[in-house]
This record gives C-alpha cells, structure tokens and sequence, in this order.
C-alpha cells in the first residue's frame, strides 16, 4: 500500500512523528507539493494524505489507482468531492480535533483587542517605560469584559466552546445558529438564542465561527457592519470569505467599530496590498488557531484511525458529494 502525504509540514513540521503511517504501507512525506507536481508524486498511490494541497478533477483523472483520500483537516474545500466520488475514491476529513486550541486562540484574540498587549510590550521595549514621568502609562484603551455581549455566529462545537470561557468572565451570550437547528440549552449561564439582526446591535464582541456556504460568503458587509455598535469588535477564526474585506477595512479605518481579529483572510498568503494589512484596529494572524502541538498530535493520531478503518472496509468520516 503506497501512502503519500503531499504537504506534510504544516501540520508536522518536525515536532511530530509519522511513526504510526509508516506502519500501515510504503509512506512518503513531502514537505510542500505545488499544482504541477501532484501528478508525478501521486502517481501509484492508493492513499492520499493532504492539508490544504488542491485535489481537482483533472489531477484526479490522471491518477487511477488513487482509492482514498485524507483531509488533513476539517474543511475539505480543497477537494473535488463530486469528482473523487465518480471516480470511486473514498474522502474523509478531521473534525473537532482543534475545538479547544480555536476555543482558547479566539479568546486570545479578544483579550488582546482588549488590552493591546503586545503593542504595549514593544512600547516598553522601545524604552518609553524607562524614560516615563508616570510609574504606569498605557497608550491605548482598556476594556474589561464583565458584563459585556458575546455574540457567537455558528453555535457548533468551536463556537459553544469560546462561549463558555467567555461566559466564564462574566459576559453575557449572544447566539445564532445559521445552519436552522431548535434552539436548546446548551448548558452556559447567561446565553440567549437571538435573531441575526439582535445579535448585531446587542454584542460588544462578536465572533464568526460558522462554515463558509455559498449562502454566506460575504455576509459581514458593509450594512452589517454599521449594525454593529461603534465600540464593538468582530473576530473570525472561521473562514475569511465570511467577511466583505474591503468594507472591514473601510468600516475600520472610519471607525465604524471598534477593532478586528483575524486568523483567516479570503486569500492565504494575503497579497501585499491586501486591504487590512494597513486597516486600523486590525490584528492579522496567519491562519494558526489549530496548530497547538497537541491538536496537531489529535490530527495525527486520528488520520491514523481514519486510514485503519478504511483498511479494513469500515471507513469513518467520509466527504459525500453535495
């Protein structure tokens, strides 16, 4: 059985073991793998290991004896699903392995708008602690938490989650389900069920945790926007297309609210003249919520189980086309 991991060092970039593969065939780990050299490396595999290498139809069709496919990760936007699933290839993906390193990176997030702390550890590096007339100074606005809105958009394992810790300092929960589900008690003090147009006007932070559909793309625009309240502050560690980036960059820069955090642009790497790269009140991170070692380790160990489970015709987690 030939295993080939066609970008493996994102999600191992050497602190990790491949170990448990390597028992179950032939492996072969490439670091990065581009468009045009899929084929080549591909060719003769029965399994496919990929984080965000493209899987299309065209590369597909040249490689017939392709019977599995292992989306290292929870989105599979990467793969031609429809194509895989005529060509008799089965696709599965990883959810839920990071819900708690995402959980914990968006309240990083939100604690950093909040009290700006790396902007004011470089201050003091720059020497203006040293050289202040005051024993304490800060340089942007503070913000405590207890008692403000929490609006969570997408009330699935990620966003329930980030709702609790947040409940846990004392703020109040605002939640919307996009996907339709009843509303139900989810267990957190203080939470509320509310429609999109409450949950705009009523929370102090709202991040966006929901799976980008062809429904949503682009869904915090411009009128969403100037719903908000002026001191409000918006995080996505979602999907980047949620968000209408030139009028977050324009709200922004007009103070139509307060500040953004973003681990997740619509282009990844971002072009240099990506609007929000020079936005004010935006902290831009590089799509790392997921990437604890010990949510990495979960990925690993589970794309194992995912492969064992193929192997001996009980497959788990399968992509079916939509």
């Amino acid at each position: 059985m030939k295993i080939v991991v066609l970008d493996g060092y994102t999600v191992n970039p050497g602190d990790l073991s491949w170990g448990e593969l390597e028992k179950l065939g032939e492996l072969t780990v490439y670091e990065r793998t581009s468009q045009d050299q899929i084929v080549e490396r591909a060719q003769g595999a029965q399994i496919l290991l990929t984080n965000k290498t493209p899987l299309h139809a065209e590369t597909l069709s040249q490689l017939p004896e392709l019977m599995y496919i292992g989306v290292l990760a929870t989105g599979y936007d990467v793969i031609d699903v429809d194509a895989a699933s005529r060509q008799g290839v089965i696709v599965t993906n990883i959810p839920a392995y990071s819900t708690d390193s995402v959980a914990q990176y968006t309240i990083a997030l939100m604690l950093e708008l909040c009290h700006q702390i790396g902007r004011h550890a470089d201050s003091v590096r720059q020497g203006d602690w040293a050289i202040s007339q005051d024993w304490s100074y800060w340089n942007y606005p503070l913000l405590e938490l207890t008692g403000k809105t929490f609006g969570v958009v997408g009330a699935g394992r990620i966003g329930l989650q980030a709702a609790r810790i947040a409940s846990a300092l004392g703020m109040n929960i605002a939640a919307l389900n996009r996907s339709g589900h009843s509303r139900h008690d989810v267990g957190i003090p203080h939470l509320k069920w509310v429609e999109m147009d409450e949950l705009l006007q009523c929370s102090d932070v709202i991040s966006l945790h929901c799976p980008l559909t062809a429904s949503n793309e682009g869904f915090m625009n411009k009128d969403s926007l100037l719903s908000m309240k002026r001191s409000a502050f918006l995080i996505n560690t979602a999907r980047g297309k949620l968000v209408n980036e030139e009028d977050l960059a324009y709200a922004l820069n007009n103070d139509w609210i307060a500040g953004a955090a973003l681990d997740v642009l619509s282009s990844e790497p971002p072009s240099p003249d990506h609007p929000l790269l020079s936005a004010k009140h935006c902290i831009i991170t590089p799509h790392m919520a997921w990437a604890t070692k010990e949510a990495r380790g979960r990925l690993m160990d589970t794309t194992v189980h995912h492969l064992i489970q193929f192997l001996q015709g009980k497959p788990v987690h399968v992509v079916h086309p939509r």
